[in-house]
């Protein structure tokens, strides 16, 4: 329900962008710069635009406060369940991952033991690259993508927030994520990051333990 409500809400605001263009006022890029603008614009809509299109941006604002209250709303629902579940806390555990990852996780596959190992889940995923191997030699490509997309977005994401907390603190983050990315691009760090936090993820569930970073 919270993703359907963002969808909904990234699309009013890809409207409202359009609209704004049509009359040669730009908002800044993402939705933070979106958001920013609409809360002026309900105080002060001084707008040089027609009133009738002045009018259809006041209510697609409306709109888009309604749908942003409706975010916050599940937000604080997630968490509760993020604090409650016995699981998802142990999955919490995992560097980058929060309790919107952590409970969507528990929600989908509970324990984890339909999956024979963590190999298994982070494949079901689409995290695991494809073997491409021909003449006896081995060539792994891109990785599959299947399975659950949207768990597979919020593994990616988080890992995507752990780069961004070793570029300005890398004293925090385990050594192995500084040798990836002395290695390997931003985006196939962070997808090799994924697979990593799948199965460790898997792990924690099946044998109801936390995590513990492993020595460097």
């Amino acid at each position: 329900m919270r993703q359907l409500i963002v969808r909904q809400k990234t699309q009013m605001l890809n409207v409202i962008r359009g609209l704004l263009r049509e009359f040669g006022h730009v908002v800044g890029n993402g939705p933070v710069a979106a958001m920013r603008f609409i809360k002026t614009f309900q105080t002060d809509d001084s707008l040089d635009m027609p009133d009738v299109a002045k009018s259809m941006l006041k209510t697609l604002c409306e709109q888009v406060i309604a749908l942003d209250e409706r975010v916050t709303f599940y937000d604080k629902l997630i968490e509760y369940h993020a604090r409650i579940d016995e699981r998802a806390k142990r999955i919490r555990t995992v560097p980058g991952v929060g309790p919107i990852t952590a409970s969507a996780i528990v929600a989908t596959i509970g324990d984890g033991k339909q999956f024979k190992n963590g190999r298994e889940f982070a494949a079901w995923l689409g995290l695991t690259p494809l073997n491409r191997s021909s003449g006896g030699k081995e060539r792994l490509g891109r990785i599959s993508k299947k399975g659950d997309r949207y768990l597979r977005r919020l593994l990616v994401i988080g890992m995507t927030s752990q780069v961004q907390r070793a570029r300005g603190y890398p004293e925090r983050v385990h050594p192995w994520i500084m040798q990836l990315l002395e290695r390997k691009p931003v985006r196939l760090a962070t997808i090799a990051m994924a697979n990593k936090a799948a199965r460790i993820i898997w792990a924690i569930l099946t044998k109801e333990t936390y995590y513990r970073q492993a020595a460097a």
